[in-house]
């Protein structure tokens, strides 16, 4: 157990070991409950479909696909011809 400071602004550090056992990192969002005159704090699972969400708009990905394909179609293609 840690004994930790709560700053002027309400805030409280979360100890390193801490951190590093539970995989926290910066920007990790935490769910406080009060249960009684106690705080629980427990961290919430990363959901990567949302964290991904929007990454890559405005980019597609299908015709970066094709485009590479038909590259290595052609390479394969011209060495087969050259033979």
């Amino acid at each position: 157990m840690a004994i930790v400071t709560i700053s002027t602004k309400g805030q409280i550090v979360i100890p390193k070991g801490v951190r590093e056992i539970l995989g926290l990192r910066p920007g990790t969002k935490i769910n406080i409950e009060l249960e009684g005159d106690e705080i629980k704090l427990r961290p919430i699972k990363e959901n990567i479909p949302d964290r991904l969400y929007g990454k890559y708009r405005g980019i597609n990905l299908l015709a970066d696909l094709e485009k590479e394909h038909r590259r290595e179609v052609e390479k394969e293609f011209s060495q087969g011809t050259q033979r």
